[in-house]
């Protein structure tokens, strides 16, 4: 009896072998067609320099989605459409001003800062009041009574203990979205947030704020880290110092967005769909190229590169290029209820929003046998310098489908050390981008995709 089962193992020992050396081979093809022919890095040019800054409901907007539809016919889809989604338009307005009041006779520059997404202005003629700086909420809390008439100035700097600075950013982030309305509560007239960085130079950090309703809508603006300790330190040194803060931003009604998408047709399941994307608005101050231009030109060149390499999916495969992630996710909650309403079957949704830095895994959002068999392709993902696929999670904009579905999910997983240097900042330009690496993370986005088509999850 030991005869035939071992036959048989020896069979499956011979076929599972050859499935991993065909796998191989056609990741190394692909990796082979990206390093030499790839269009990204150009993509991403045009993106950045000749569009920029594409925040939703503005002229730069409009013009990114032409732009999108027309890099997903040139890379080859076989259709290219859209979807519409109302999204909000929030307005900068003038430059904002912000400088130290002081008896005082030194010299006191202007400080950096730049008003947080969705922020109301302080009026025309700006705000000036005394500084109270606080380290936490529950700082805020204890000195209650102090608040009232003053700008609130929260100071949490960036916890350097996380290896994964995510998760730094996870941590700090809440003072950016909950702080306006928590100091507006006890009679705050604005507020300033140390940015969301650990980075060594002075530019400030936008993103977007929420108020709730229940308190009064209050002008909010990030500081330069280097600026925060300059106020810091005059805060404790100058006791009668004042800060005069000028915004002139609004929310005007919101305006009509959409989603881009272009498909690359299943061989034999065309109508179950593996979703691959990023989000192309962008804040104003930059331009968006980490976040998110890298993810978008990835996910276009996976498309291109197996339309290339004459590879045609089993599933269709779609790439969604998603409308206003950055302040309200219109486009990512579009694009699901579409897909409920239309009867879609979707099995697997992948992103990159993480920036265009060196590829390292995957953050996943699945079963723990769903994980383990992504897991088991280690050795295919390995040469291409992923290992790290531990870390629970998935990207925002697909957050919507996979929930909606029930589906796994997936989101590259960079180097995060340099990348909250220039998240949401001035500094997130073309020139931060590395073209290698940013190839890099599209062979392994592709090859993910690959291998989900292939075996299933």
């Amino acid at each position: 009896m030991m005869k035939p089962i071992l036959a048989v193992l020896a069979c499956l020992t011979v076929q599972t072998t050859w499935a991993q050396e065909s796998d191989s081979l056609t990741i190394r093809r692909m990796a082979d067609e990206v390093l030499t022919h790839s269009t990204a890095y150009g993509n991403l040019r045009v993106l950045t320099k000749q569009i920029g800054g594409r925040l939703a409901g503005s002229p730069q907007m409009v013009k990114a989605e032409k732009w999108g539809a027309d890099v997903l016919k040139a890379a080859g889809a076989d259709k290219v459409f859209t979807q519409q989604c109302m999204v909000p338009h929030w307005v900068r307005g003038e430059k904002e001003q912000a400088r130290i009041i002081s008896r005082r006779r030194d010299f006191v520059p202007p400080l950096n800062i730049i008003a947080l997404g969705n922020s109301v202005g302080t009026g025309s003629k700006g705000v000036t009041a005394p500084v109270l700086e606080v380290s936490s909420f529950d700082e805020l809390e204890a000195r209650k009574n102090e608040v009232k008439g003053k700008i609130v100035f929260y100071n949490y700097p960036f916890n350097p203990k996380f290896i994964k600075t995510f998760h730094s950013y996870g941590d700090a982030v809440k003072f950016r979205s909950q702080g306006p309305s928590r100091a507006a509560k006890y009679g705050a007239l604005a507020i300033i947030v140390r940015s969301m960085s650990h980075s060594m130079d002075n530019h400030p950090h936008t993103g977007s704020t929420r108020y709730n309703d229940s308190f009064p809508k209050i002008a909010a603006v990030a500081i330069g880290l280097k600026d925060a300790e300059r106020l810091s330190k005059r805060i404790v040194n100058d006791p009668t110092m004042q800060v005069f803060l000028r915004t002139t931003c609004q929310m005007l009604p919101d305006t009509i967005g959409h989603n881009v998408i272009g498909e690359l047709r299943g061989s034999e399941f065309p109508d179950e769909y593996i979703t691959v994307g990023a989000h192309l608005d962008s804040w104003d101050n930059c331009e968006g190229a980490h976040d998110d231009g890298a993810g978008v030109v990835q996910s276009v060149e996976i498309l291109r590169a197996y339309k290339a390499m004459g590879l045609r999916p089993k599933r269709t495969l779609r790439v969604v290029l998603f409308a206003n992630e950055e302040n309200g996710v219109r486009g990512g909650a579009k694009y699901a209820e579409l897909a409920k309403e239309n009867n879609e079957k979707h099995v697997f949704a992948l992103e990159s929003d993480a920036g265009g830095f060196t590829p390292r895994g995957f953050i996943m959002e699945m079963t723990a046998a769903q994980r383990a068999k992504v897991k088991s392709w280690t050795p295919l993902m390995l040469p291409y310098g992923l290992y790290d696929f531990d870390e629970v999670g998935s990207g925002v904009d697909i957050t919507p489908l996979g929930r909606a579905f029930g589906i796994p999910m997936a989101e590259l997983s960079p180097d995060s050390q340099r990348y909250f240097d220039i998240h949401h900042a001035a500094s997130d330009v073309f020139e931060s981008v590395n073209k290698r690496e940013l190839e890099m993370g599209a062979i392994g986005m592709g090859a993910l995709i690959y291998l989900v088509d292939k075996y299933g999850l």
